[in-house]
């Protein structure tokens, strides 16, 4: 079949002989493979059946039949997808697992968007036939998988027009490059958006597909496809056009470009401004997907695509949820997945169960937990309203990983409000279900992510499972997971040990670091993932709570140089969440008056937390300016040391300032920290008590120093 797509094409006076129908044949056979099973995959790669469908594209004729660079193409896009698959990311949902060709398949991938390569089949988009066109863009769409490859693509352009780039208008000059036709995709922009305007529905489809796919993480790209100079249609609003179409399938393609744009313009940060336009921009696509989820008609798999598109469109964005919320896209999917989720098992439920309906169920649950990610209010009706819970609890022992991981999303999601955590969470069972699955040794990695994330809100001191999570050996299963090969589930133990800790009894701190081990504690501190650190100097914040605590800590950690010297060099971290975290810890330490001597004679923490007063944002100011009152209130002695480092000239002067700048509206509207003031009121008050400590003590010094002459 290789042999057959790798021969010579026939000659220009026979283009319709045997040997081109056999090419076809071929052509078509593989495009089938390409769909089948991994060993089938494995095989075309060994074979190196991609290189010779670039080959068979390099070569082809204006007069060789449509027919024929269709089936190449389409041929050439059904193993780009396949070998796309097989690397990942998944497009729709969560892939079941990794692929044993995923090697090799990467570097096919990574072939397949080499400029030499893209310069073969990018130019088939003006190529006269749809066929082609349409195959070519699906191409974009499914297998476009990272940032690298995507940015190829939006800056390719053709040979002739990167040539007339490279010379200016007078043949030496270099073109201002802010012209470049490369720029925010440029060439591919206009030329996928004239195929957008042809009256092809299926090329249509695979435009704004491709459209969609290019768009991510790309919010130049998004922003010109938003809007258009005067006179034309920009892509954004002719995608909602399209997205009112009968034809179900353009509707879907249609809001998926749109979604696609307008999360690459709203950035993902849900406290992020959201305007209006953009808004009902979102509520038009929810309207549209609404219609998709809730009808009777629909295929299991338009409908978990339209499930997925929704996830997209409200994922990390507290407005979008709302609107979700407001506009019945919660309600919508919420039936749906009381419809195909019985909560009776029988015997042979799953086996007999289609798989197109453990996706659909996968896609739902995980826009339900999107959706429900923020607010309290959308929490209390999944729970009480829509009565959820049962079929998430039903989904977690499902045999699909997707539908585990989606249901552990749901529970992660309501143990955000400490009212479900300490009713349905516990009454229906729920928490103890997602306890099981995250007890499993041989759990997906993925579904042991988001359990563990589940676990992280059940070991809160307010929840009432926490003692029994104990009493069942969640400590010692949070301890393996520090040993896995896998940070994020390292971070995600550290952050469950970090919440139960907080307020604990002695007896439960000394048993979770005997867990942990304090040559675990003193390694991980020198991780070089910050993340990883900062949830380190939060469990050590938690443990030197109280005055015994801190002998404890000073006690386990080596003594007072091992300590402060991991607390200085954290405090000249680059990452403000590792400073803040450590300055915390140092503001604890500094209540016990038996180690405050350590801090005072230490060369370089006292430099660093004048640093932390002047710099650092104000949840690093308050824990800092904490510290120097607790130092100045408790030690009379320390003035020399605080002085020395400037301490109290930095209070002083932040005070004069805070005063001036008070005194005149005009400059606390148009200075504020600018000039050097403070503006929040804990840390102000924290300065003052702390300056006037400082003083006195000089007062006293200076009154002693009369007395003895």
């Amino acid at each position: 079949l290789i042999e057959c797509i790798h021969a010579s094409p026939p000659a220009a006076g026979h283009p319709s002989g045997p040997e081109t129908e056999m090419r076809i044949e071929a052509a078509h056979i593989i495009a089938s493979l390409s769909y089948g099973s991994p060993d089938a995959l494995k095989t075309l790669l060994r074979l190196d059946a991609l290189q010779a469908l670039i080959y068979a594209v390099s070569t082809f004729q204006p007069s060789d039949r449509p027919v024929l660079k269709a089936a190449v193409t389409r041929a050439l896009r059904a193993l780009a997808a396949a070998i796309a698959d097989a690397v990942g990311p998944s497009q729709w949902g969560l892939s079941p697992s990794v692929s044993d060709v995923r090697a090799e398949a990467k570097v096919a991938l990574d072939y397949l968007f080499q400029p030499e390569v893209l310069d073969v089949y990018l130019p088939l988009l003006l190529d006269p036939s749809p066929q082609v066109n349409a195959a070519i863009a699906q191409l974009l769409c499914v297998a476009v998988r990272n940032p690298e490859h995507r940015v190829r693509v939006q800056e390719w352009c053709p040979p002739a027009e990167r040539s007339r780039e490279a010379k200016g208008k007078r043949g030496w000059e270099r073109r201002d490059p802010t012209a470049s036709p490369t720029r925010q995709g440029g060439w591919i922009v206009r030329t996928l958006t004239a195929l957008l305007l042809r009256k092809d529905v299926k090329l249509q489809e695979a435009v704004l597909s491709a459209f969609a796919n290019l768009v991510k993480d790309s919010d130049g790209l998004a922003r010109r496809l938003a809007k258009a100079p005067p006179g034309t249609e920009s892509v954004l609003s002719i995608a909602l056009t399209m997205s009112k179409s009968r034809n179900i399938d353009l509707q879907l393609a249609a809001t998926f470009c749109a979604t696609s744009i307008l999360r690459a313009c709203v950035h993902t940060n849900h406290d992020s401004h959201v305007s209006m336009h953009e808004q009902t921009t979102a509520i038009t696509i929810m309207h549209v997907l609404n219609r998709i989820i809730g009808s009777d008609t629909a295929s299991n798999q338009v409908r978990t695509r339209a499930c997925f598109i929704l996830h997209h469109l409200v994922s990390d964005n507290r407005v979008f949820c709302q609107l979700a919320y407001e506009r019945n896209s919660l309600h919508q999917i919420a039936n749906l997945v009381n419809d195909i989720t019985p909560t009776e098992k029988s015997s042979d439920f799953e086996e007999d169960e289609p798989e197109s309906v453990s996706r659909l169920r996968e896609a739902a649950l995980t826009a339900i937990a999107a959706i429900s990610l923020f607010d309290n209010d959308i929490r209390t009706a999944v729970t009480d309203d829509l009565r959820l819970v049962p079929a998430f609890q039903a989904s977690l022992t499902n045999r699909y990983v997707g539908v585990r991981y989606a249901a552990c999303q749901c529970a992660r999601a309501l143990s955000r409000a400490v009212s479900a955590l300490r009713t349905n969470i516990v009454d229906t069972g729920l928490g103890l279900s997602v306890f099981q699955l995250f007890m499993k040794q041989d759990e997906d990695r993925q579904v042991m992510h988001a359990a563990s994330a589940v676990i992280c809100n059940v070991l809160t001191n307010f929840s009432p499972l926490r003692t029994r999570l104990l009493e069942e050996g969640v400590i010692t299963r949070l301890v393996q997971l520090l040993h896995v090969d896998d940070k994020e589930l390292k971070l995600n133990a550290l952050w469950a040990f970090s919440n139960l800790l907080y307020k604990a009894t002695p007896e439960l701190k000394r048993e979770v670091m005997s867990a942990i081990g304090w040559t675990e504690v003193n390694m991980l501190l020198l991780d070089p993932d910050t993340r990883l650190q900062e949830q380190v100097f939060h469990i050590l914040r938690h443990i030197a709570d109280g005055v015994e605590d801190v002998d404890f800590l000073f006690a386990e950690m080596g003594g007072s140089e091992e300590l402060l010297g991991n607390l200085s060099a954290a405090m000249e971290s680059e990452n403000e969440d590792v400073v803040q975290q450590a300055v915390f810890v140092l503001a604890n330490v500094a209540n016990s008056p038996a180690h405050q001597k350590n801090i005072l004679s230490h060369p370089r923490i006292l430099g660093r937390l004048r640093d932390c007063i002047v710099d650092a944002k104000v949840e690093i100011r308050r824990p800092a300016v904490s510290c120097v009152l607790e130092l100045a209130r408790q030690n009379p002695r320390s003035y020399r040391e605080l002085h020395e480092a400037g301490i109290d000239a930095t209070l002083r002067h932040m005070l004069e300032h805070t005063a001036h700048v008070s005194a005149s509206p005009t400059l606390r509207f148009a200075a504020g920290r600018q000039m050097g003031a403070e503006d929040d009121m804990e840390v102000q008050d924290k300065a003052r008590q702390a300056l006037h400590w400082l003083e006195q003590a000089q007062l006293n010094r200076e009154a002693a120093s009369d007395m003895d002459l």
